[in-house]
């Protein structure tokens, strides 16, 4: 930057932008584990401990209202200013996961008047309840962007939930396809088998476990833009007379099934609706049936404190959604349920490998996502929301998990990779 041309920006900075930055300076000093250096037009400042061997993260601040962004609303703030272009970080995964690191450094700055825009946005996101129209109007805010949206960065299977990596050379879809084959082995899906899927997607698995097994499946998606893909995906994998596909909420399902199936759905029901939703999954099963539940899961011990705060994909991304944590999901089921957990696996280094393989095909894309209409703006909310996720997931501050559930009638057993009962 010219000496004329940083002279004119910092003239930007008036004399509360300037306390507001030095407030966020102090803040940042407190950082463990890696340096940050943070430039804008008043210079260039280094904060927090300097470790070797690990390079220093450089955050570009463009504009003084960044500072002021973060003071309103603290780290939904900082998303919103990034959205608007007002800074840049080369490395936001990295940036994500130091401040998962320094988590009270993080819960820090949602005091003071971040406080205020906290409360304004849980009453905003109080009002996104998932009823039967509430969650219709959840689901399509998100899902509803347009299918051709969504191939540009998922596997060929339109899977959007975490594939499983079993090695370094692992693609995108030989990690989907394994995750989809795990489900069916667990599950023991075999041609008698009818099975009911909550939360249809773009038909991934449906089509999958019906062709590659042979069992019956009955979905059901509240997705307009989900529901119209699945069936024309089904009609040209022939399998019309295997695979039913209803626009339906979960809710509202009828009958008995051999397997129940629900893969990254649990998200979107909110936490109010937890016990409805492990009911609805003891309704739906015969006597001896088996369900597998994938869901994302967030720490046991901080599973309150994210019920009662706003974070940015709750507010931009993913309206009306929260993330369970195990006990919360197995309180459910032992209160609304009689179903026994008869396998437990976890396996979130392979969501942060997903959301790296869908970051780097979103980012290599982005020309033809502005040709499909989509702004800067909504642009780089999305490659934060892939950056953001990501670092969560690598430092395992969220999960996913696959949890295998039984009724009391069945007897076979729980489940080994590579070990299946008869």
């Amino acid at each position: 930057m010219n000496t004329i041309a940083q002279a004119s920006r910092a003239t930007a900075f008036n004399a509360l932008d300037r306390i507001l930055r030095q407030r966020v300076l102090g803040q940042l000093q407190a950082l463990r584990g890696r340096q940050v250096v943070l430039v804008d037009a008043l210079g260039t400042v280094h904060a927090g401990e300097a470790v070797k061997g690990i390079a220093p993260l450089r955050i570009d601040v463009h504009a003084p209202g960044f500072y002021r962004a973060l003071a309103a609303n603290g780290s939904v703030g900082a998303a919103e200013s990034y959205m608007d272009g007002e800074w840049d970080c080369a490395d936001l995964v990295g940036l994500v996961q130091l401040l998962v690191r320094n988590r009270d450094l993080l819960d820090s700055m949602e005091q003071g008047l971040a406080r205020f825009g906290g409360l304004a946005m849980r009453g905003w996101n109080a009002l996104r309840r998932n009823t039967r129209d509430g969650a219709r109007r959840n689901i399509a805010a998100h899902y509803d962007l347009g299918n051709p949206f969504f191939r540009l960065f998922l596997s060929d299977d339109l899977m959007y939930s975490s594939a499983l990596y079993a090695g370094d050379d692992d693609s995108l879809d030989v990690a989907s396809t394994r995750k989809l084959d795990r489900i069916c082995d667990k599950l023991r899906l075999g041609p008698d088998d009818e099975v009911v899927e909550i939360g249809t997607g773009w038909g991934g698995f449906a089509v999958h476990a019906a062709a590659a097994r042979g069992c019956r499946v009955t979905t059901t998606t509240i997705s307009r833009e989900q529901h119209a893909l699945a069936c024309q995906r089904v009609a040209e994998a022939g399998l019309q007379d295997r695979v039913s596909v209803l626009l339906s909420d979960y809710r509202d399902l009828q009958g008995t099934y051999d397997k129940l199936v629900s893969i990254e759905m649990i998200e979107a029901i909110g936490p109010q609706y937890l016990g409805t939703y492990f009911a609805t999954l003891g309704r739906l099963l015969k006597p001896d049936g088996l369900a597998l539940v994938q869901a994302i899961t967030i720490e046991d011990h901080r599973y309150e404190q994210a019920l009662r705060t706003v974070d940015f994909i709750k507010r931009h991304v993913f309206p009306g959604s929260f993330i369970p944590s195990i006990a919360a999901m197995l309180d459910a089921k032992s209160r609304h349920t009689d179903l026994a957990l008869v396998h437990l696996e976890d396996f979130g280094p392979s969501y942060a490998r997903t959301l790296q393989d869908w970051r780097l095909r979103f980012l290599d894309r982005r020309d033809e996502a502005r040709a499909q209409g989509f702004d800067e703006r909504f642009l780089r909310m999305w490659t934060f929301y892939l950056a953001y996720c990501e670092g969560g997931f690598r430092e395992r501050s969220i999960g996913v998990a696959h949890l295998l559930l039984a009724k009391p009638g069945y007897r076979g057993g729980s489940y080994l990779p590579g070990l299946l009962e008869a």
